[in-house]
């Protein structure tokens, strides 16, 4: 091949390499001819026109992050620091708006951030704030996407990721709420507590009721065998007033006889020999006696009528 066609395939190699160029996926290419915008190149193999057209800018289509720290002055004076995290993408069919319209989208969208914070973390109180702040990142949300809709940019989303208050005022805060858990402690052990005693209240007074119950069964027990001991006394000619001061005397032996079991009691015996034992006994005897004539007399009186 003569020279002239070796340089001149050379050209037109050069020529091709210079107006190819390629795209990346979710990026648009901007081409410019002499200062002049002609055309939008997507995403693969282009081709522009060599040494005329230019590759002026890649707009990325990509969702992006733009953290921003805020600090600020709450209703009660106090300053905290906010994390703003704000997502956005450029849209589509506005990547012209978005290139030539906005010079740095990064300070429009963090200069409408501060102007929103500073408006609306004012007007709410410290724990208002930790409260509230989806609302705040919805204020910020709403404001930028009108702004920042008009240079061909989408808020995807605005989030409030982190509020940081003065460590003094962290430190009153922890301390607050330790106050109140203690507070809420105290009374959880109160109630607690009352339940225990009414618990307890109600456990006694129905182990006196059973306790007198069983005193009750006791002595009707006791009763009923001391009318049975006196019916069997009086089939073998025992009186009522003789029985009746044989078992008191029975009983009290017997109940000697109990103390006496327990080897830890301490006990005073007043004279207490046989000849004691029949002087009770014929003291009961003259005792029930009286008694009986007594309601004999009383019972002779009520019945006299009165003469008129």
């Amino acid at each position: 091949m003569p020279p002239f066609g070796l340089v001149l395939l050379f050209l037109v190699l050069l020529l091709i390499a210079q107006g190819l160029f390629t795209v990346k996926q979710q990026t648009v290419a901007i081409i410019e001819r002499f200062g002049k915008f002609v055309d939008f190149r997507r995403s693969g193999l282009q081709f522009k026109v060599p040494f005329i057209d230019r590759v002026v800018a890649k707009v990325n289509l990509r969702v992006q992050q733009l953290d921003v720290q805020v600090e600020t002055k709450t209703k009660d004076d106090v300053f905290v620091h906010l994390k703003v995290s704000v997502q956005f993408r450029v849209i589509p069919d506005s990547v012209y708006d978005a290139y030539y319209k906005l010079d740095n989208p990064y300070e429009q969208i963090n200069s409408y951030i501060f102007d929103t914070v500073r408006a609306e973390v004012p007007k709410m109180r410290l724990d208002d704030v930790f409260e509230r702040k989806d609302d705040i990142a919805h204020a910020i949300q709403d404001e930028l996407g009108e702004a920042m809709g008009e240079y061909g940019y989408r808020i995807v989303k605005a989030l409030v990721t982190d509020i940081d208050p003065a460590a003094e005022v962290k430190t009153a805060m922890n301390r607050i709420n330790a106050a109140e858990r203690i507070k809420v402690a105290a009374e959880y052990e109160g109630e607690a507590e009352r339940i225990r005693i009414v618990a307890k209240a109600t456990a006694e007074a129905e182990s006196k009721r059973l306790q007198g119950q069983g005193i009750a069964d006791q002595r009707r027990e006791i009763a009923r065998g001391i009318e049975d001991s006196v019916e069997s006394l009086n089939k073998v000619g025992i009186n009522s007033q003789e029985a009746s001061a044989l078992i008191v005397v029975t009983q009290h032996y017997d109940t000697l006889q109990s103390i006496g079991e327990n080897t830890g009691s301490n006990l005073i015996l007043l004279p207490n020999s046989p000849n004691s034992a029949n002087d009770m006994l014929t003291t009961m005897l003259a005792s029930f006696t009286a008694s009986a004539k007594i309601g004999e007399l009383s019972k002779a009186k009520g019945l006299e009528k009165p003469k008129k």
